[in-house]
């Protein structure tokens, strides 16, 4: 008698499913909502290069309507021998910028073993596409933390893939996941990736989760952000990550 009703649920993933949680999750970001009406505008450098730099830049992003700042302090690059980032100094210039400007930081964590300062330094911890299903750190995440993750879609993950992926983190014990779409790669070389703006009413669908859409790394082409942000925007993504 204490049972109020019994669902199945076929798909695999159960705390992310809009089944279990028919309402759209607001991921609070230091005061800053992501999800429902509210729209995350996150920009700011693909690297932290320098102090001034990153505040200039922040500083401009904000005047330009920005309420979220990214920058990676710790990069992944496909060649060894490109620029892998300052790491930790690199946090603490991040750091610096938030107090010129109060945008919380968004920045991408790519070993565990950073986990405590990311916990201290980092409002939104990001988790690449090459990541997306390196389980041991989602699961760290997921119980590590109780920061919101932005989860970085891989570059050939189905819609299941990237939604067991936030599963996993849920499945842990963090559940403020935001889902990322920053382009596949298809058979097309025009572009760096292919925009897959039909994630937005997917993901819509099938979770509760809010979802960013990266038009930046999408399409590797300036003049492609504009474009494929008002796109997103009217598909009803609930932020942008732009890189500037």
């Amino acid at each position: 008698e204490c049972v109020e009703k019994v669902m199945k649920v076929s798909e695999p993933y159960k705390l992310a499913n809009r089944a279990f949680h028919p309402d759209d999750t607001i991921v609070d970001v230091d005061g800053v909502k992501v999800g429902g009406e509210n729209l995350a505008l996150i920009a700011g450098p693909c690297s932290v290069e320098s102090k001034e730099q990153v505040i200039e830049i922040a500083k401009a992003a904000k005047a330009a309507g920005a309420n979220i700042l990214r920058g990676g302090a710790f990069k992944p690059r496909t060649s060894p021998y490109a620029f892998q980032g300052m790491g930790s100094s690199g946090l603490d210039i991040l750091v610096a910028a938030k107090e010129a400007t109060g945008l919380p930081i968004c920045s991408e964590l790519m070993d565990v073993q950073y986990l405590d300062e990311f916990n201290e330094k980092v409002d939104l911890i990001q988790i690449g596409a090459r990541n997306m299903q390196n389980f041991d750190l989602l699961k760290k995440v997921g119980a590590g933390t109780k920061k919101p993750i932005l989860l970085k879609r891989g570059l050939s993950a189905t819609f299941e893939e990237w939604i067991m992926s936030a599963e996993y983190i849920m499945a842990n014990g963090n559940p403020n996941v935001i889902l990322c779409e920053r382009g596949i790669r298809t058979f097309e070389t025009y572009t760096r990736n292919t925009l897959d703006l039909q994630a937005i009413p997917v993901v819509k669908k099938l979770t509760h989760l809010p979802i960013v859409i990266d038009p930046s790394h999408a399409g590797g082409k300036w003049w492609l952000v504009e474009p494929m942000a008002k796109a997103s925007v009217a598909g009803g993504a609930d932020g942008l990550m732009i890189e500037v």
